[in-house]
């Protein structure tokens, strides 16, 4: 990055594709370009910039790789065990639990709400929406299949034994796993951009877990401001274990759990946000 063809690059992909770059960091950026880079055989960044404004399937490629999507069935098993507790203290009091999963990639996130409240006798699933979004079309194409091939760095049995028999929801086929039509149905995906998209309202429970880590501190907190005026007075939040309420916004939630990083929505800061939204939209 030792000339302007990286910022040329990026202005491009901002202006024209409409990709928020600025709000991602830059060694970020550079690692999802230079992957594309070397998967086009451009050696320098002028030369990939000039490849890039001549092809439009790999401008679809370039945005594909920079839509986060590193996910798994119940990631992180302990965080897991949190978010158990919350379905069932909101299932027991409400009847209705309106839960968003936010830049759920391909959708196995949401999915694991789904078996998760299906499977927990203490959870009434009858009474759970759940609600995916990601910016990435392809994402969530793959995300409304659920249909997932088990590459052979990882293993999806392991991530699927956080359930004691992950086979009621989910069936097997070699390295092929097809979440089963119950829990397909259960789930609705749309594509949001948290950067750029208005909040949405009414939800009792959002998890937007390590989006945070990738994007510039500046940005932040407008992003979980939107999450926060979607969340209802008293919902819940929970974010990556390596991420963390920025201090303007701190007011806006009280600790449930320090160590899942499990946060709940306060009441009293629901007029704040919305004069501060309406002043940033002014």
């Amino acid at each position: 990055m030792t000339d302007g063809s990286f910022d040329e690059l990026l202005a491009f992909v901002e202006d024209e594709l409409a990709f928020a770059t600025s709000h991602y960091n830059d060694s970020y950026l550079d690692r999802r370009i230079s992957s594309r880079m070397r998967r086009t055989q451009n050696e320098t960044y002028a030369a990939y910039f000039d490849y890039l404004r001549a092809d439009a399937d790999e401008q679809t490629a370039l945005l594909e790789a920079m839509s986060i999507n590193v996910t798994g069935f119940f990631r992180n098993p302990e965080v897991w065990t949190g978010i158990r507790e919350v379905l069932r203290s909101l299932t027991a009091t409400n009847e209705t639990v309106r839960v968003w999963s936010a830049a759920c990639a391909d959708g196995r996130e949401p999915y694991s709400v789904a078996m998760l409240a299906h499977d927990d006798p203490d959870i009434d699933e009858s009474a759970v929406q759940i609600h995916g979004t990601d910016i990435s079309e392809p994402a969530l194409e793959t995300a409304r299949g659920g249909v997932y091939e088990e590459p052979r760095t990882v293993d999806l049995t392991d991530q699927l034994e956080f359930l004691d028999d992950y086979t009621a929801y989910v069936e097997r086929d070699g390295r092929t796993y097809r979440i089963k039509r119950q829990i397909v149905r259960s789930v609705a995906f749309e594509r949001h951009d948290l950067i750029n998209d208005e909040p949405k309202t009414g939800f009792d429970l959002v998890i937007c877990r390590n989006l945070f880590i990738y994007i510039d501190n500046e940005y932040k907190q407008p992003m979980l401001r939107t999450i926060a005026r979607s969340l209802r007075q008293r919902g819940y939040l929970v974010i990556g274990k390596a991420e963390t309420i920025p201090p303007a916004l701190k007011s806006a939630f009280t600790v449930r759990d320090t160590h899942l990083r499990i946060y709940r929505r306060e009441a009293k800061e629901t007029n704040s946000l919305t004069r501060e939204q309406s002043g940033s939209n002014s």
